[in-house]
């Protein structure tokens, strides 16, 4: 239990990233007051939170509905993740993690960024949908372990919604290069969570045997 509370802990917050996204929020709303900035943060984390948790419960049933296979749902995560990976280690803007800059550039146009990009991409991102349904699957019918994943996803959505509303102090403390540095080193221990799930994936299928 311990360990899949790791894992499922890591996977959300390396996908959600909590602090690559409020070095993106401190950015989008450099020009408007702290009670502003304050309120979107507040309602994009909510609405992130209730857009991830039916994909959290129902993301792997309508899977199954589908005809999708765990082991098949395990490799193609593992891949997605793992292209989300490969951009972070080469610090490149991606839809998967982060909003890609024609989004950024259309956000900066917006008085309220909380649903979009806030919400979803940036929080609620392939990425972190991918890792819900992917964690969910991993603790099975389960009731213990189906909390910890639950549990280890609000934990990540709380400290996602703390760093937003210190996202100014965050951005002077690391600034562009120690961001970048973050994310890299956050996108190497995503790749080696990737492989791993694509080798249970293959594994599970019977592919390896």
């Amino acid at each position: 239990m311990l360990e899949l509370a790791t894992v499922a802990f890591a996977t959300f917050f390396i996908t959600i990233g909590p602090v690559d996204v409020a070095f993106v929020y401190a950015a989008l709303t450099a020009h408007l007051g702290m009670s502003q900035r304050r309120r979107m943060a507040i309602r994009g984390t909510l609405l992130a939170t209730c857009m991830l948790l039916p994909i959290l419960f129902f993301g792997e049933a309508t899977l199954s509905w589908l005809g999708i296979s765990f082991p098949a749902l395990q490799t193609a995560g593992g891949i997605l993740l793992l292209l989300i990976a490969i951009d972070m280690v080469f610090a490149r803007m991606s839809g998967g993690v982060s909003a890609t800059e024609e989004e950024t550039r259309e956000a900066m146009s917006r008085q309220d960024i909380s649903v979009f990009p806030l919400a979803t991409p940036l929080i609620a991102g392939p990425g972190a949908m991918g890792a819900a349904v992917l964690m969910m699957g991993r603790a099975g019918d389960d009731w213990a372990a189906q909390g910890v994943v639950l549990a280890a996803l609000l934990t990540v959505l709380a400290l996602m919604l703390a760093c937003l509303l210190i996202a100014v102090q965050i951005q002077r403390f690391l600034g562009t290069t120690g961001a970048h540095v973050l994310t890299r080193v956050f996108g190497v221990l995503l790749c080696a969570l990737a492989i791993q799930f694509i080798f249970d994936g293959l594994a599970d299928s019977g592919l390896l045997n």
